[in-house]
């Protein structure tokens, strides 16, 4: 009787685990337009994104899923950082210290965003418990080979994925309309326009205080 009371206090004061609020998958563009310079700004940018206070608060707070996938031309996507959960700050500085040290996977191919939503969609079996699923995908150019991405904005709505974009205008000054007509999708979903690659940084930082912080905070307040 003794054990089975002392079980039942230990059953009643463990505390429930956390739910998940967001799997965000970070899809980074390492297509040939891309060079050494442009992909280290890229990673040194999302890392530092990554470890913004507010931004990292929420990731913890809300037990965050991230991983990160490199993305260029058809047939050549890899996921790099798989799946991590965001649990602790130690865990976001970890995870933020891989994104900045990960080795470029492509150097000289073409882009095929169709292809890297299709691939980083699946990956989202993996943490169907999280309350949001979210791709964050940069680009410099428009998609030029593969499935074309407004192909699967049905598919992508009917898994509850949302695609929110970073145009990296460097070369092509209208990327922002068509990653606004052709690339996101899903509730709230928006594209954040860098001039380029050296304004990287800073966009991409607000990118996610947006997605991370402002959207989890309208989520819970609709709860």
């Amino acid at each position: 009787m003794v054990l089975l009371r002392s079980l039942l206090a230990c059953l009643f004061l463990t505390p429930p685990a956390l739910a998940c609020d967001l799997a965000l998958a970070l899809a980074v563009d390492v297509s040939g337009s891309v060079d050494t310079k442009e992909y280290r700004i890229q990673m040194d940018g999302l890392a530092e994104g990554l470890r913004d206070p507010l931004v990292s608060e929420a990731l913890v707070r809300g037990q965050a899923q991230l991983m990160l996938v490199q993305w260029t031309g058809s047939s050549r996507q890899k996921v790099t950082i798989p799946w991590t959960r965001i649990d602790s700050f130690d865990a976001l500085e970890r995870f933020a210290a891989q994104v900045a040290s990960d080795p470029r996977v492509w150097r000289n191919f073409s882009t095929a965003i169709g292809e890297a939503l299709e691939m980083t969609m699946s990956s989202f079996d993996a943490v169907s418990d999280c309350k949001r699923h979210l791709i964050d995908i940069s680009g410099d150019g428009v998609s030029n080979e593969g499935v074309e991405p407004s192909e699967l904005h049905n598919t992508l709505r009917s898994r509850g994925v949302t695609v929110n974009a970073i145009a990296i205008e460097e070369s092509e000054p209208d990327l922002t309309a068509y990653f606004f007509e052709n690339v996101i999708v899903g509730e709230g979903a928006f594209v954040v326009s860098a001039a380029g690659f050296a304004d990287y940084p800073d966009r991409i930082r607000k990118k996610l205080l947006r997605e991370v912080v402002q959207q989890s905070a309208a989520l819970e307040q609709r709860q």
